[in-house]
């Protein structure tokens, strides 16, 4: 059984006006996460990833349709259930949001002491998790003395306090420089791998997923328009939402304007090479072309690693007789997705 759970589920709001039709914020999305998975939900602003992930924890109630999460009914469950639940869910967001007034220490503290914890066991756990996050030394500072990246490993290590399943992270790096988010998507790391925490992310950023998640859904107005592991998804996206995103991480192949820009700059016919895990590498097509006698230039394009994966594309410039450049890039294409670009 999947840790998390949703089927058929829906979360719709009043219009803003009368007469105008429901919000439909949620719409109609199934979506399983299994343990010990980091999962990213991505999407643009509006499309509904923090509304999704307030279900998942019951912060908001669903308004039709099912969420199980680690075997319990989440939707419509008396309130002293959900507080029990909601031990084994941590949370951290974007704006941290420690207490002001409490100390690094005690904005760790304040989750056991909530769960009624004793003295002994807050002491213990906080010591640990300071440890853990690398800001033993700052037990006894307030957050206003913190850098970005400080802040949110305490929001981290707050989040852990209770020994969750399920770490829900919304939005967790979108105000950190990008040194400071990767140094945080290492602890995230570290969190699922040694601590076996299930992970769910919520981002709009293309690097977070493709650093840190195993699995990803795009979400687009409310629904999930594509889903799977994260290097399928990248290499091959299916739908325009998905399309978008890769983009702006991946040089895809030319659009008619940067084609046309690229003609002036470049001699010879443009011939864009498509990689993909498994495929001939990089090497063996210069390698081919060099032994052919045709003369080439990468002008367009790049190549992406997902945890030791390759996938992307390279758009070259080539130089030579139209028949011997014909005869290598038919015997290519048996290994490789050619496409000269007219």
């Amino acid at each position: 059984m999947p840790l998390i759970s949703l089927r058929n589920v829906t979360k719709s709001f009043p219009p803003g006006r009368r007469g105008e039709p429901l919000v439909h914020a949620i719409d109609n999305v199934s979506l399983d996460i299994e343990a010990g998975e980091i999962y990213g939900i991505i999407g643009y602003s509006g499309a509904g990833k923090s509304t999704l992930v307030r279900l998942i924890n019951a912060l908001e109630k669903a308004t039709s349709g099912d969420i199980i999460v680690d075997g319990h009914q989440v939707t419509n469950v008396p309130d002293r259930q959900l507080r029990t639940l909601r031990l084994d869910i941590g949370m951290i967001f974007q704006q941290f949001n420690l207490f002001s007034a409490k100390t690094v220490w005690n904005n760790v503290a304040y989750p056991l002491r909530v769960a009624g914890r004793t003295r002994d066991e807050i002491q213990a756990r906080v010591t640990e998790l300071l440890d853990f996050v690398g800001l033993a030394d700052k037990a006894s500072n307030y957050p206003e003395q913190l850098s970005g990246g400080q802040k949110q490993r305490v929001g981290i290590a707050r989040a852990l306090a209770t020994s969750p399943k399920i770490l829900l992270a919304d939005e967790a790096t979108s105000a950190l420089d990008p040194e400071t988010t990767h140094e945080v998507l290492r602890l995230l790391r570290r969190v699922n791998e040694e601590l076996g925490i299930t992970i769910v992310v919520i981002t709009h950023e293309m690097d977070v997923i493709q650093t840190l998640a195993t699995k990803v859904a795009v979400m687009d107005s409310g629904r999930i328009v594509e889903q799977g592991d994260v290097f399928d998804v990248f290499s091959n996206p299916r739908e325009a939402s998905s399309q978008r995103f890769v983009s702006t991480v991946v040089r895809g192949i030319p659009a008619p304007d940067e084609l046309a820009a690229l003609r002036e700059r470049h001699r010879g016919r443009i011939v864009t090479f498509s990689f993909r895990d498994g495929d001939s590498s990089q090497a063996s097509v210069f390698l081919e072309l060099a032994a052919a006698g045709i003369e080439f230039e990468l002008i367009y394009g790049g190549i992406n690693d997902i945890r030791g994966r390759a996938f992307g594309h390279l758009t070259l410039a080539l130089t030579g007789a139209d028949s011997v450049i014909d005869t290598t890039l038919h015997h290519m294409a048996g290994r490789i997705t050619v496409k000269e670009l007219a």
